[in-house]
């Protein structure tokens, strides 16, 4: 007889009240095991990197930093299972339907709550797709506007000094590149992160790095480029992986075929 299968869950919501009744809600689910709560996006964050999470429970509207802002932080190659918890209008909700991802409406009724674990389930037998989700968070808040079609132009130029980030949105984004800590993409999406904010553009990785990205950065996974400048310490891994340590104490993976190269260039 087989065990079950149980999902490791984080619930995000700045609403003590939400996270209670939910809390009650999945105490009739034996394949949710609640690791943890986080009434915001930053407590939510050391969570993520702390317990690697299959499933996320998270809220849109939040104080600071919103559900969307999250989506943007998390790295694919860890990428959850989301589900969100939200009382955001009805045309927005729309956006996931379409594309086979779930949400809960707030008040939390406990039969759309089964048939929401249920698709969670039936997804992490595969893997979750960051960029499926980044695709309906750019419909949702109009990141998406200059990308109708494959054919169109990149949404993306190179620069001597800065990395210029056309979405539609207004005005134009100029992003100095010692402002840009990491790089990581999931499909046509990447998103660019910086001290103060996480940019996404609709672009490839392969096309950033073959416009020749500064010297200065690194790619240390498939999905993942780093600036070596914020790089404070390599932490060993077994099979020869190790995990990056950056200045702003966000860790990154690095995989074994970019670790050999990683290390030559921070020994120079």
């Amino acid at each position: 007889m087989s065990s079950l299968r149980r999902l490791n869950t984080l619930i995000v919501d700045d609403e003590p009240a939400a996270i209670e009744g939910l809390l009650l809600r999945l105490q009739a689910f034996p394949q949710i095991r609640v690791i943890g709560e986080a009434g915001s996006v930053a407590e939510a964050m050391i969570l993520i990197n702390t317990f690697t999470p299959d499933l996320i429970f998270l809220d849109i509207e939040m104080p600071e930093q919103s559900g969307f802002d999250l989506i943007r932080q998390l790295q694919p190659e860890h990428y959850p299972a989301i589900v969100f918890v939200t009382a955001f209008h009805q045309h927005a909700v729309k956006a996931f339907e379409v594309r086979a991802l779930d949400y809960l409406l707030k008040p939390v009724k406990s039969e759309r709550l089964a048939d929401a674990i249920a698709r969670v389930s039936e997804l992490t037998t595969s893997r979750a797709d960051k960029a499926q989700m980044l695709a309906a968070v750019a419909e949702i808040t109009g990141q998406n506007q200059a990308a109708s079609t494959e054919a169109a132009e990149p949404q993306y130029c190179i620069e001597r000094q800065k990395l210029v980030i056309q979405d539609g949105r207004s005005p134009i984004q100029l992003i100095p590149y010692q402002d840009i800590i990491w790089i990581d993409a999931a499909g046509d999406y990447m998103c660019v992160h910086t001290q103060a904010e996480t940019y996404v553009m609709r672009a490839r990785l392969k096309s950033l790095i073959d416009e020749r990205l500064p010297d200065v950065f690194v790619r240390i996974h498939k999905s993942t480029v780093v600036n070596l400048t914020y790089i404070d310490k390599l932490q060993p891994l077994c099979n020869s992986e190790y995990n990056a340590v950056l200045r702003n104490d966000k860790v990154l993976k690095v995989s074994r075929t970019f670790a050999r190269a990683l290390k030559q260039r921070l020994l120079r």
